[in-house]
């Protein structure tokens, strides 16, 4: 991997993790067109841009992460518990769903029910919870089972939460925020089980190159949540619905 493989997937991870768009699915998308192999090294690699994408949270929601917010964790802890016992029991049969094929379908998929939920399933918007620490455990927990479906690549993360927290009554501003604060500890998890997984192969990785990765990921994930928010007070999920299914179409094309 080069240094301009790096910054470009330190790109597009800062740039997707946070957008109901899939990072993975772009992440695979872009490492095969790159023509960047899928060995340890690259998967020491997207450890650590996962990890600067992590930090973009922390930083952007300093406020969130005290004692004091002790309820609103445990919330956000719960909505983290289907997603981390499910990926845990089906690990070896989630591996073997990743292929573009299946991102491209999922991409079209996932930007249909945006348009659906955009149109008809969002509620009176007078009566949305517009504060993440306004939402209730239940909601919490359906939440937390909608992320399940994130675990088909192609999916989003984002956007499966996103989807979930519009339906149980979030506005748009608070179906993100739950969605930022709900990837620490998916995104935590899954770093942590990748960095014990391949942590020998940063031995072997250049140093370099993973920092650029790092410091890229960390400013594109930083201002992509800023961004984000601001773009949700004066739009909806359509763009994001269409943007999905266009991607979908063009990848099923390309790889027929």
């Amino acid at each position: 991997m080069t240094i301009v493989d790096s910054i470009i997937l330190g790109i597009i991870e800062g740039f997707t993790e946070f957008l109901p768009i899939s990072s993975t699915g772009h992440l695979i998308v872009a490492s095969q067109f790159l023509g960047i192999d899928q060995t340890n090294v690259t998967k020491a690699y997207e450890v650590i841009i996962q990890f600067a994408a992590i930090l973009a949270v922390i930083f952007n929601y300093k406020d969130k992460f005290t004692f004091k917010k002790i309820d609103l964790w445990t919330k956000v802890f719960l909505a983290f518990v289907p997603i981390g016992a499910v990926g845990f029991i089906f690990s070896s049969q989630i591996k073997a769903l990743f292929s573009i094929e299946i991102v491209a379908i999922m991409f079209i998929v996932g930007g249909v029910i945006f348009l659906i939920v955009e149109k008809f399933f969002i509620p009176n918007e007078t009566k949305l919870i517009d504060d993440v620490e306004e939402v209730t455990l239940k909601q919490a927990l359906i939440i937390g089972f909608a992320q399940i479906f994130a675990l088909i690549p192609g999916t989003s993360r984002a956007g499966s939460t996103i989807i979930g927290a519009l339906l149980v009554g979030l506005s748009r501003k608070a179906s993100a925020e739950f969605s930022f604060l709900l990837a620490f500890p998916v995104m935590s998890a899954v770093t942590a089980y990748d960095l014990l997984k391949h942590y020998h192969e940063f031995s072997d990785a250049n140093l370099m190159t993973l920092a650029v990765g790092f410091v890229v990921s960390f400013f594109v994930a930083y201002l992509t949540i800023k961004l984000f928010l601001a773009f949700l007070e004066k739009f909806t999920f359509v763009a994001f619905g269409v943007y999905r299914i266009i991607f979908g179409v063009l990848l099923l094309v390309l790889i027929n």
